[in-house]
């Protein structure tokens, strides 16, 4: 069925209810704050042997962890943006942007900073199955303190996430591909991936994100 008008024939239109409707207005909000970006290559070839620790652990279960104890030293990023404050909070708690045919929603692993990897992989994992079936509850989608947005396993090299207000950053990671490097007078290929951190800048100075993203980088390409 097409939409006759004054204009070109259309296909049916479709209202923005629900979770669509929720994400269009908190997008408006983000593209309100001052935001910048950091992108920096980091080294995966030790985030890829994770199934070495646990042989059910994906690379997103390392990035969480890795993401968790990061900010654990850099509260400046766990936390939250109003209009009258900047609000550090204690626990981490890390939402994961997932693609549902309802729309993207971004549950959160909560206490992602007090979880071993089989924990976090547990808690990912269910989470991720709740919501592509449609049965998220309110809790597993509040209290976000930081987000990661992983789009490399759709082959994009790299991209910018929005914020995910009332949070101060979101982390946005492209796919792994072989690059030739050298580094420490030797010549390699090396599977790296770039992360490109989003920052509200009325709560974060660009040092802030950088020496973050150096922490990061430095503990996923620790063994």
């Amino acid at each position: 069925m097409t939409v006759e008008g004054s204009g070109p024939a259309v296909r049916d239109a479709v209202p923005l209810t629900g979770i669509r409707r929720a994400a269009a207005r908190k997008m408006i909000k983000a593209w309100e704050a001052p935001a910048f970006t950091l992108t920096i290559a980091v080294d995966m070839s030790a985030a890829l042997t994770v199934k070495r620790r646990d042989p059910e652990a994906t690379v997103t279960d390392r990035l969480i962890e890795c993401c968790a104890r990061a900010l654990v030293g850099h509260p400046q990023l766990n936390a939250w943006y109003d209009d009258l404050a900047v609000t550090q909070v204690d626990q981490v708690n890390i939402g994961v942007a997932v693609a549902t045919d309802a729309g993207l929603m971004v549950p959160v692993v909560q206490g992602a900073d007090r979880l071993a990897l089989p924990e976090i992989r547990a808690a990912r994992r269910d989470l991720v199955s709740r919501a592509r079936a449609g049965r998220l509850g309110r809790a597993d989608v509040t209290g976000g303190t930081f987000t990661i947005s992983n789009l490399g396993m759709q082959g994009i090299d790299r991209f910018t996430a929005i914020l995910n207000v009332p949070q101060v950053a979101i982390l946005a990671i492209g796919a792994t591909t072989e690059r030739y490097v050298r580094r420490d007078g030797v010549e390699a290929w090396v599977p790296q991936a770039d992360f490109t951190l989003t920052c509200d800048h009325r709560a974060v100075d660009g040092a802030t994100g950088a020496a973050f993203l150096t922490e990061l980088r430095a503990l996923i390409e620790t063994p």
